[in-house]
């Protein structure tokens, strides 16, 4: 019997990895959600959160860990058979009425008496056509036909920005019932003062974050570049940092407070559904340095400097010249906080209730 949804109330099945972003957006939006009355129980895949992660989760919502892989970190098909089966028992124990996968793939062979989301934060077929300008390799085919099924089984699909919902479809073709719905961040205090350095960070590990850049950049720069973030990969991928200096993984926290204090921030990917720590750096009205890809030209035109991300030398020219002009800093500051007010966690859980709320329609009426 299909259970219908109350506008006010939901109880929300949320799939969540430790690895990355989507552990970020899951917990801020979920937080958000839980102030407009609904509840959240995180079903998690992949390698187990640290314990601060956990008590974090644990703070608001239920976190139950499930002893699966993440679709990019296998490469068999079958070793994702088990998560529909996996997700009856917590659907069932909580009585869950909505489900919400951080991946298309997790949609796949989910038979479920509610509306199912699929948001694709990312996925290999739209990386490779991003980062390789290439097809996929043949190990990875699979994945682009399971998430093809994966679209097709869901209630309604999400992207964050309008650039990767064109690439989705530039990949997959037509994808019925895609919506764009912006991620957001909660902001943080501007630091009293500023610190004459860059600052960058992300998973250096992926080849798409493209630590070569930033890397040979820093060897050209007057001011110094800092990168926080992991460099060894869970598949054994491992960056190289010889100009920049690395500050390796750090607690959330620490890495808004750099950015909040630091002169300039950095995003040199190559690949960015959204790009989170570009509008976390915002917030703060750090001066965004970026790579001239789709997804920063639509969130950011007119509130950052770009340069070609395959040109270390046109990275470094950029820094060299913001960080002699402290008054174009001071400007692109205040322009790209401006810019960051219009991502807020209220408006994003206001666009996914709207996003739930038309999916359970739908539903009903079928």
């Amino acid at each position: 019997m299909l259970r219908t949804l109350s506008p006010r109330k939901r109880r929300i099945l949320m799939t969540v990895d430790a690895m990355g972003g989507v552990w970020r957006y899951a917990l801020d939006l979920g937080r958000e959600l839980v102030k407009g009355g609904d509840s959240i129980v995180f079903a998690g895949l992949g390698p187990e959160p640290s314990r601060q992660q956990a008590e974090e989760a644990r703070s608001f919502a239920t976190l139950v860990w499930l002893n699966l892989p993440l679709d990019w970190m296998t490469h068999d098909a079958s070793d994702l058979d088990a998560l529909p089966r996996e997700l009856r028992a917590p659907m069932r124990d909580h009585a869950i009425d909505l489900v919400h996968l951080n991946a298309p793939t997790q949609a796949v062979g989910l038979d479920a008496p509610c509306p199912v989301i699929a948001v694709s934060h990312s996925c290999v077929t739209t990386w490779f056509h991003a980062v390789r300008e290439q097809a996929l390799d043949s190990g990875w085919t699979w994945q682009e036909e399971r998430n093809r099924r994966g679209f097709d089984r869901a209630d309604a699909v999400v992207a964050p920005s309008r650039s990767h919902a064109e690439l989705l479809e530039i990949c997959y073709g037509p994808i019925a019932r895609l919506q764009v719905v912006a991620n957001a961040a909660r902001p943080v205090p501007e630091a009293e003062t500023r610190q004459p350095l860059v600052f960058a960070a992300a998973r250096w590990w992926d080849e798409g974050k493209n630590v070569v850049a930033v890397d040979q950049a820093a060897s050209l720069t007057k001011w110094p570049i800092f990168t926080a973030g992991s460099i060894h990969g869970p598949n054994g991928e491992r960056a190289t940092i010889s100009h920049a200096v690395p500050l390796g993984a750090l607690p959330y926290d620490e890495v808004r407070s750099l950015m909040a204090g630091a002169g300039i921030f950095v995003s040199p990917s190559l690949y960015e559904p959204f790009g989170l720590a570009a509008l976390e750096a915002a917030m703060s009205a750090t001066p965004l340095v970026l790579s001239d890809i789709a997804t920063y030209r639509e969130l950011w035109d007119g509130a950052a400097m770009f340069f070609d991300p395959r040109d270390p030398h046109d990275l470094a020219d950029c820094i060299n010249r913001l960080s002699s002009n402290a008054g174009h800093r001071r400007e692109l500051g205040r322009a790209a906080l401006r810019r960051s007010r219009g991502f807020t966690l209220a408006r994003q859980a206001a666009a996914m209730r709207e996003v739930y709320e038309k999916a359970a329609l739908a539903m009903a009426e079928r």
